[in-house]
């Protein structure tokens, strides 16, 4: 449980009562669409300037759909292949000032600028990703990847 009280910044602070929020959203449910649905809306409402959040899982040996929240988005995702699939590749968070410089950047939504992507994993093997788009180029900073990072380390317990 995180304590809201020890974080002095107010950027700290609203991450720290979202993630006290995702706690409760996902006690006592067992239910993975269930908390990925939820997760995914907690995210889009919590988070400011962003146009798409949402998750992408593991499924023979790609990433698929997985609940969401914004305008229609690829379906089916290589490993590999833009900032989702280099995310699962390389097994670690993938933050991207400019998806428009990023080498394969795979655009499901031509108003995307920026991307953050957390690999989620589930009894040590790739469960998929949780993957936020932004209309902003350089929108994510390093207290939103560490803060992502817990959001996403939270939802893995309830997976």
């Amino acid at each position: 449980m995180f304590d809201v009280k020890k974080y002095e910044g107010t950027k700290e602070k609203d991450y720290a009562l979202l993630l006290k929020q995702l706690e409760a959203l996902l006690d006592g449910e067992t239910d993975e669409i269930a908390n990925l649905s939820n997760a995914s809306a907690l995210l889009g409402q919590f988070l400011a300037d962003v146009n798409w959040v949402g998750f992408y899982l593991w499924k023979q040996d790609e990433l698929v759909l997985g609940p969401f929240q914004g305008l229609p988005a690829c379906v089916r995702i290589k490993s590999g292949k833009g900032v989702c699939g280099t995310a699962v590749k390389e097994g670690k968070t993938q933050r991207i000032a400019d998806v428009h410089q990023f080498p394969g950047h795979i655009a499901c939504d031509a108003a995307s600028n920026s991307e953050i992507v957390i690999p989620l994993f589930k009894e040590g093997n790739v469960y998929g990703v949780l993957d936020i788009d932004s209309p902003s180029k350089d929108r994510f900073d390093e207290i939103d990847q560490t803060y992502l990072e817990k959001f996403a380390t939270i939802l893995q317990a309830h997976l």
